[in-house]
């Protein structure tokens, strides 16, 4: 098992690839504090979650909200409380916000998907890392996607926070190298979550037509399957990813099962990273 004896937070696992992270990292033998805004939801896991594990596995429930930041720190408190050290930690949790022109979306759902989507992540990283560091060892998973990569017309604060949360990733990263912190972003690929059921439901007059119709295929094609992305999250909890850090890593695009094979390339390129294009890399001289 590749995750045998360690211990990790998951946030909004109670459903949708949150779970399907949750159910991996179990089958691999870590003990998971899992948490959602749904009561009942995060019940419903946690016994799904139980008739898994093993009999040593702790599986921990808790409803919360994780933009506020008493309640991620009391998460963070009761994990290390019940667990007594926290290994991982994956910053699922996020929302695609107001769809629509931005002077159309109102500005307090706006402003509360940059809550959930970046400020959750700061959150955890803020009152987890003491912790980590005092162990010297840590693996953090941060959820970016699309939206950190390409514009995305219509659907404005889930872009906007999804880019902050990998260039968060990249200098937690650097603050973190000495400690033996890895810190890393996935893009888990097109899921057919709940998140593509509210664009089908908001309709080609919010999200335009295009992302409407790449929506309407990606359902009845089935999208990225959830394991895939929760396979690549094992992969970054385990010790076959140490030494990686910093980077943006695709679960279906990118090869990440060899990553190991380069890790002084990662370390010593910007391969898997946000950075500016200008004309010299696209072959073309405008200084004459």
């Amino acid at each position: 098992m590749k995750l045998s004896g360690r211990n990790a937070i998951i946030t909004g696992a109670n459903r949708g690839f949150g779970f399907a992270v949750a159910k991996k990292f179990v089958e691999e033998g870590a003990s998971v504090v899992i948490c959602g805004r749904d009561p009942d939801q995060v019940s419903n896991a946690v016994d799904t979650l139980r008739k898994l594990a093993f009999s040593k596995h702790t599986i921990i429930g808790l409803p919360l909200d994780v933009s506020k930041e008493e309640s991620v720190k009391n998460l963070i408190d009761t994990a290390i409380a019940k667990l007594g050290r926290i290994d991982i930690v994956v910053n699922n949790a996020g929302v695609y916000g107001p769809k629509g022109l931005i002077e159309d979306v109102d500005s307090g759902e706006w402003i509360s998907a940059i809550n959930i989507n970046l400020f959750s992540v700061f959150f955890m990283c803020k009152w987890i890392l003491p912790h980590m560091k005092k162990n010297n060892a840590g693996k953090i998973i941060n959820l970016s996607g699309g939206g950190a990569t390409a514009p995305l017309p219509r659907i404005s604060a889930y872009a906007a926070s999804k880019a902050a949360v990998v260039r968060l990733t990249e200098t937690l990263a650097e603050e973190c190298r000495e400690y033996f912190i890895e810190i890393n972003a996935i893009a888990p690929g097109a899921l057919n979550t709940r998140l593509l059921e509210e664009v089908i439901e908001s309709g080609p007059d919010r999200v335009g037509k295009a992302f409407y119709e790449k929506a309407l295929k990606q359902k009845s094609e089935g999208g990225t399957p959830l394991d895939l992305g929760a396979s690549l999250c094992v992969y970054l909890a385990s010790s076959e990813s140490n030494g990686i850090t910093g980077k943006l890593i695709s679960a279906p695009w990118d090869p990440w099962q060899n990553l190991a094979h380069y890790r002084e390339d990662l370390k010593n390129t910007d391969i898997y990273t946000l950075r500016r294009i200008v004309e010299k890399d696209r072959g073309k001289n405008w200084e004459t």
